[in-house]
């Protein structure tokens, strides 16, 4: 069966370690969606390890880890995530495994990001700049290059037809970029690429499942970021809620069991787009120096605010979520009262839905109030150990969504996850 694991809000939500927590229960870690602008931390033997394109069961020497079709790869960034892998004593060979359906950023798509990014001025939609947007703009129009299009013999001229369409483009946004370094270093990780193991993803995947194989889906960015759900146009470009799992992986909708959901004990972003209960205040920057709140993959800081439980009902509904992990709840301790936002104001009217254009409308967050907890979260080695405050807003949450939040992250050990 497939389990998924998923971020609730707009990514940050510290995926990467709830992945490795997990990972040893499952056979095959996989990828479905998403690209290098990805940022899942882990820390291995005490040193930080940033992934964005590999699974994050990697450092677990008994599962298998697939990069899904769903995902856009970048081989140069791939290249140098294998490198760093590898150097910690991982045998790729063995277990790593990509989808030949892949889709590949090359460096035209890379120029592209960054000229249409700059083309926006003050309405910039907060881009990562690694080409990921007109990849998948490229799978859309049927002109993209797939990992399985690398083996071929004529893959040369098949780039330079799609790298000619990109400079005609560029070409209208008035842009030049000299891209000859970064094609030295893309044809370098190309001839890479071509040693690693490509398989038919869909067929793998199912084959595994059918020996009775037990999968864990990984998933990047957050679902308020997905392509169709999340705050437009301030998105990604892929579908980050579980709907994406099965066309990135390429399985039925009937080997899903489990949807784990990943939030903060706080909210926040990345660049520009709406957020309602942001804190542009003392308060958010105690919440940024607090919880480290620099991102993994930009090192931009990040925006914070108070948790958001309108918006993590709707992503709750939109993936049937059937238990949450909440993660950072020792950053909270450092506040006498904590707050979150249970309806918004909008014109007036309260709502507990999300607005079909949130970037159109002023909204207005009501807040309900909670004291801070009596003694440290992170001093807790089990979830009944949990302070009474903190066990008191847990059950809010809980109510409030109806789903369990079944984990607790107190701290960014690897070991530092309660279960309830």
């Amino acid at each position: 069966m497939v389990d998924v694991l998923l971020g609730l809000q707009w990514g940050d939500e510290g995926k990467g370690k709830i992945v490795d927590y997990f990972a040893g229960k499952y056979d095959v870690i996989a990828r479905f969606q998403g690209g290098p602008n990805a940022g899942h931390t882990l820390y291995v033997n005490g040193q930080k390890v940033v992934l964005h394109t590999i699974p994050s069961g990697v450092f677990h020497t008994n599962t298998l880890n697939l990069i899904g079709n769903g995902v856009v790869l970048d081989p140069v960034t791939f290249k140098k995530e294998c490198e760093k892998v590898a150097a910690l004593g991982i045998d790729l060979g063995k277990n790593l495994f990509i989808a030949e359906k892949t889709h590949i950023i090359v460096p035209t798509h890379r120029a592209l990001d960054k000229a249409s990014e700059l083309s926006k001025g003050q309405e910039k939609i907060g881009s990562t700049l690694k080409g990921i947007g007109p990849a998948y703009m490229d799978k859309t129009g049927r002109n993209g290059l797939r990992v399985g299009d690398v083996m071929n013999a004529d893959f040369k001229n098949s780039y330079e037809k799609l790298k000619a369409k990109h400079l005609q483009l560029l070409a209208n946004y008035n842009f030049s970029e000299d891209i000859a370094e970064w094609e030295a270093e893309f044809w370098d990780a190309i001839d890479f690429l071509r040693t690693m193991n490509v398989v038919r993803g869909e067929y793998w995947l199912n084959e595994h499942l059918k020996a009775g194989k037990e999968v864990l889906a990984e998933g990047a960015q957050g679902s308020m970021l997905d392509v169709d759900f999340g705050t437009y146009p301030f998105v990604t470009s892929s579908n980050t809620i579980s709907a994406g799992v099965c066309t990135g992986l390429g399985l039925a909708p009937k080997w899903i069991r489990e949807v784990i959901g990943v939030t903060k004990a706080y909210c926040t972003r990345v660049g520009g787009g709406p957020f309602p209960t942001e804190l542009e205040d003392e308060t958010g920057e105690q919440l940024r120096k607090a919880g480290h709140e620099f991102g993994a993959t930009t090192g931009r800081p990040r925006r914070c605010g108070w948790i958001d439980l309108v918006a993590l009902d709707y992503t709750c509904m939109l993936s049937g979520v059937t238990q949450l992990v909440m993660t950072k709840s020792d950053v909270l301790d450092e506040f006498s009262e904590v707050q979150a936002c249970t309806a918004y104001e909008i014109d007036g009217q309260q709502t507990k839905e999300m607005p079909f254009n949130i970037c159109g409308v002023p909204i207005k967050p009501i807040l309900e109030s909670f004291p801070g907890w009596s003694e440290p979260t992170a001093k807790s080695n089990s979830y009944g150990t949990l302070p009474k405050e903190m066990k008191n807003f847990l059950s809010f949450v809980e109510s409030y969504l109806g789903v369990p939040v079944q984990y607790v992250s107190n701290g960014p050990g690897r070991d530092q996850i309660l279960e309830k």
